[in-house]
């Protein structure tokens, strides 16, 4: 009879142990228990720690309570200002209600993606490309917003979203280079042009203190001189006093204002002495009695007599001069 009553302890107490590890569930510290006992949901959620359910009546769900980080796909779109882009962001969000997160919705975490990739594409068609290259928290803000509202019945809590990276073409990046080149460009012909127009400004200073002292111009030019000289060139350039051109200029316009009259004829071309030979020239005859030559005819030499009776050798008239021509 003793071994009647120890063997049916001995299965009791088996068939206890056996209840209670199937009963038995541990629920860790950042999850939530929900029991669902046949299909019915329980009022209670399970807290961390050793919970018993009802082997084959009780259901429990497990809850994960901590903070999930999730991927949101890249989504193609057209902005605002109709350009072509490629966005992909993150999503950051937790459970707050598991109850809801278990009734509420089927797959929270689906829901939740599938809910961000709409408002992504959403959001790119309401913006513009400058909004989404440089005002990226007011577009993380309004992202936010429109993924937490349906979100709230679902027991998840958005935390923040991020936009991660904008794609542009290879057009729009080559013509967004060109544009900040050319801007580029403009910001240094303006940092110029204010240096031209402040070294001018010095200038004009220099200029009026160097007028009143005329060596410090002589100075300033010998320096000048000295800065070239340095440079080991092969050429020295000297330059040329402006007053001594401005004093020649003044110099030459009396002399224009009195010379009006007409210029002198040039002067007869000499005849050769070798040709005249030792007689000495003769008057040149008037036209009145100059004879006039005949062209085939020789002419004949006159002598022409001194108050003594001599005779002078012949001289050739003044037709038959040789002259020599350049």
């Amino acid at each position: 009879m003793v071994e009647v009553l120890v063997i049916a302890l001995v299965a009791v107490l088996c068939a206890g142990a056996l209840y209670t590890a199937s009963a038995a569930r541990v629920i860790r510290q950042y999850e939530r228990g929900v029991v669902l006992r046949l299909g019915r949901l329980r009022d209670d959620v399970r807290l961390p720690g050793l919970t018993l359910v009802v082997p084959g009546l009780d259901r429990l769900r497990k809850v994960n309570m901590q903070i999930v980080t999730m991927p949101v796909p890249a989504q193609d779109g057209i902005t605002r200002d109709n350009v072509t882009v490629r966005v992909d962001a993150v999503i950051y969000f937790k459970v707050v209600d598991p109850t809801s997160a278990v009734i509420a919705v089927e797959d929270y975490r689906f829901a939740v993606s599938q809910m961000a990739q709409t408002s992504l594409r959403s959001i790119i068609g309401k913006s513009d490309l400058d909004d989404l290259l440089s005002n990226r928290e007011k577009l993380n803000q309004g992202l936010e917003v429109m993924i937490d509202s349906p979100a709230v019945s679902w027991g998840v809590q958005i935390d923040r979203v991020e936009i991660k990276d904008v794609s542009l073409p290879e057009t729009m990046k080559r013509s967004m280079a060109r544009q900040a080149e050319a801007d580029r460009e403009r910001r240094a012909r303006v940092i110029n042009a204010d240096a031209e127009l402040q070294a001018s400004k010095k200038l004009a200073q220099a200029a009026g203190e160097m007028s009143a002292q005329p060596a410090a111009l002589q100075l300033r030019l010998l320096q000048t001189v000295v800065a070239v000289a340095a440079e080991k060139n092969s050429t020295l350039v000297l330059p040329f006093p402006v007053e001594l051109l401005r004093f020649l200029e003044r110099a030459q316009q009396p002399a224009a204002e009195t010379g009006h009259g007409e210029p002198d004829a040039p002067p007869a071309p000499a005849v050769p002495a070798d040709l005249l030979g030792s007689a000495a020239p003769p008057a040149p005859p008037t036209p009145s009695t100059a004879p006039a030559p005949a062209r085939n005819t020789p002419s004949v030499p006159s002598s022409s007599s001194d108050a003594d009776g001599t005779t002078d050798p012949a001289v050739p008239s003044s037709s038959e001069q040789p002259f020599a021509h350049h």
